[in-house]
């Protein structure tokens, strides 16, 4: 119960920071990423500030550890391979997010103003999220049908 209580708090501290900064509006991104137009540097300010804060506790706390406080273990992908399956989902993710200016953490933050445009992107990824798992997941031998 105790790491759920501190999951919701992070979450809830993660969202109001996106929300204080502004980088729930997707106008705010949009500019960020419009580099040869009106150009709005907010976003790297606060990517700027968010690393102040966590290299410090990165490399004074949390690299020393041999596990987490409230886990078994880290969840680390150790996988160094830059295949089509990174590469491609990477270009999708890049060009969803340049397209509308929403990124999946804040648009889930974002669903609390009631926008139809941020239901309708949060929709749209968990819809997919669903489709690339079905595509991509293969099926276990157990079920597989039986030939006779």
């Amino acid at each position: 119960m105790f790491n759920h209580a501190i999951a919701l708090f992070s979450g809830l501290l993660f969202g109001l920071g996106m929300m204080i900064s502004g980088m729930v509006n997707p106008a705010n991104v949009i500019g960020f990423l419009d580099i040869f137009g009106q150009w709005n540097p907010n976003l790297a300010f606060v990517m700027g500030g968010a690393l102040l804060v966590f290299m410090p506790g990165y490399f004074f706390l949390v690299r020393k550890q041999a596990k987490p406080l409230l886990a078994d273990t880290f969840c680390v992908n150790e996988s160094t391979t830059l295949d089509a399956k990174l590469i491609s989902g990477a270009a999708l993710f890049g060009v969803g997010w340049g397209l509308v200016g929403i990124c999946p953490g804040p648009a889930i933050t974002a669903l609390g103003s009631g926008s139809s445009v941020v239901f309708l992107f949060v929709l749209g990824a968990v819809i997919g999220m669903y489709f690339v798992n079905v595509i991509t997941t293969k099926p276990s031998p157990s079920s597989l049908p039986a030939h006779h």
